[in-house]
C-alpha cells in the first residue's frame, strides 16, 4: 500500500493491483507497423547549467532502453519531440543521437526499422524567412540522417508558421524534399496542442483544407511517401483521412487518446503506429500487436484497453507536457537511475499528475518491479512534501 495525493488536494491510501506484463519477442510477424518514439536519458552528475547549455546524455540508458523496445518487435522514431527536440535537446545532440542509434540498430539481431526526425531547429527561426532558406535546413539534417542509415521523418517545422507560409511555400519546400530523398518518407503533421508554435500547419487553420492539400501532396509522388503521422486527437478525421489515401502509403496514428481503436481498424482501413505512448507501454503495445496478428481481438483489447486512460492522463492539456510522463515511467520501472530530464522537463507536470500516471501504470499492469515502483514513487512524494 501507499499513500497518494488525489485531484481533490486529499491523501488516499492505494492498494496496487496489477499483475506486471513480462516483456517479450513477438510470436509472428506483426500485421501493423509500430514505431516508438523514444525519449532521451540525462547524466545529471554531468550536466552544467540545464536551462541555458546543451544537455548531457548517459548513451548507455538511453540506448538500451531502445534496445528493450526492438527486443519487443517494435521499430522506433528516433530523435522526434518525444525525445525534446527543440525543447531541451539541440540539433547537434540529436545527431549524435541517431548515429547511436543506427549503429546500435545494424548490430541488434533483429535488425530493428529506425526513422529519424529531420528538421531545421538548428537554424534560428528569424534566419527561417524564406522558401530557400527552410528547404536548405532540411536538407542539412536529411543529408545526415541518410548518411548514418536512416530513413527519414520529415518533422513539422516551426519555421513555417513563423513567416505564415502559405500552401505554395509549404509545396516547394515538401516537394523537393519527397522527391530527393533516398528512401520514401514519412510525413509529420503535428496538431498546436502538442506544438502551439504549429497552429495553421499546411498554410490553414481549417483542418479540412490542410488535408486536401497535403493529399495532394501525396497524390504527386506517391511511391515516395511512406507514409504520414498525424497526431491531431481526432479519431474521426483520422479515419476519414486514411481513407483517401493512396493504396501502399500508410496511416500512422499519432493519437495517444484513440490508438487502439484506430490500429484495429474499422474493418476496411486501419492505422498503423508511431506513438510515444507506446516507448512507455511497450510490452502491453507489443503483445497487443501480436495478438492482432494471429486474428485475437478479444486479447489485443484486453491488454490495450487499460493503458488508453494512462495514456490520456499522460498527454493531458497542456499535452506538450507529456514527455515528463514517459520519462517518469522509465524511471518507475527501472530503465534509468533518477528522474531528471533535460532542461529540467520533469518540473512541468506537478505532483498530483506523476500520483494519477503511478496509479493508472499499475491497473495496466505495466509496474515492471512493483516494490521498486513503490520505492521510487515514496522518493519522489517525500521530495513534494508528502510524508
Amino acid at each position: 500500500m501507499i499513500r497518494l495525493p488525489t485531484q481533490n488536494n486529499r491523501i488516499a491510501d492505494y492498494v496496487l493491483q496489477g499483475t506486471p506484463l513480462v516483456p517479450r519477442a513477438p510470436t509472428r510477424p506483426l500485421t501493423r507497423t509500430a514505431f516508438a518514439a523514444a525519449h532521451v536519458v540525462s547524466d545529471p552528475l554531468r550536466e552544467r547549467n540545464p536551462w541555458d547549455s546543451r544537455p548531457a546524455v548517459d548513451w548507455d540508458a538511453t540506448l538500451a532502453f531502445r534496445e528493450n523496445l526492438w527486443n519487443q518487435g517494435l521499430g522506433l522514431a528516433e530523435a522526434m519531440d518525444t525525445a525534446q527536440r527543440g525543447m531541451g535537446v539541440d540539433w547537434q545532440t540529436a545527431l549524435e543521437l541517431i548515429e547511436r542509434t543506427m549503429a546500435a540498430a545494424k548490430a541488434h539481431p533483429m535488425k530493428p526499422r529506425v526513422a529519424c526526425g529531420a528538421g531545421t531547429d538548428h537554424v534560428a527561426i528569424q534566419n527561417l524567412r524564406s522558401a530557400d532558406a527552410v528547404l536548405a535546413a532540411y536538407h542539412h539534417q536529411a543529408e545526415a540522417i541518410e548518411a548514418a542509415g536512416g530513413q527519414l521523418i520529415l518533422m513539422a517545422s516551426r519555421a513555417f508558421p513563423a513567416i505564415n507560409a502559405g500552401p505554395e511555400i509549404y509545396h516547394t519546400v515538401y516537394r523537393r524534399l519527397i522527391d530527393g530523398a533516398a528512401k520514401p518518407v514519412i510525413l509529420h503533421w503535428l496538431g498546436d496542442m502538442f506544438d502551439p508554435a504549429l497552429k495553421g500547419y499546411w498554410g490553414s487553420d481549417d483542418v479540412a483544407t490542410a488535408s486536401d492539400f497535403v493529399l495532394t501532396l501525396i497524390e504527386e509522388n506517391p511511391s515516395k511517401v511512406d507514409g504520414i503521422k498525424i497526431s491531431l486527437l481526432d479519431q474521426a478525421h483520422e479515419e476519414a483521412f486514411r481513407a483517401r489515401l493512396p493504396e501502399g502509403v500508410r496511416l500512422y496514428t499519432g493519437d495517444d487518446f484513440n490508438y487502439a481503436d484506430l490500429i484495429a481498424g474499422d474493418g476496411r482501413h486501419y492505422s498503423h503506429a508511431l506513438l510515444g505512448i507506446f516507448a512507455a507501454i511497450a510490452p502491453a503495445a507489443s503483445q497487443a500487436l501480436d495478438a492482432l496478428a494471429g486474428g485475437d481481438l478479444e486479447t489485443y483489447h484486453r491488454l490495450l484497453a487499460p493503458t488508453v486512460p494512462l495514456s490520456r492522463e499522460i498527454f493531458r492539456a497542456p499535452t506538450r507536457f507529456y514527455k515528463a510522463g514517459i520519462a517518469f515511467l522509465a524511471w518507475l520501472n527501472g530503465y534509468q537511475r533518477h528522474f531528471i530530464m533535460p532542461a529540467g522537463f520533469q518540473s512541468s507536470r506537478d505532483i498530483v499528475h506523476y500520483s494519477e500516471v503511478f496509479r493508472l501504470a499499475d491497473q495496466a499492469n505495466l509496474l515492471a518491479d512493483p516494490e521498486l515502483a513503490v520505492r521510487r514513487m515514496r522518493l519522489l512524494l517525500e521530495m513534494n512534501g508528502i510524508e
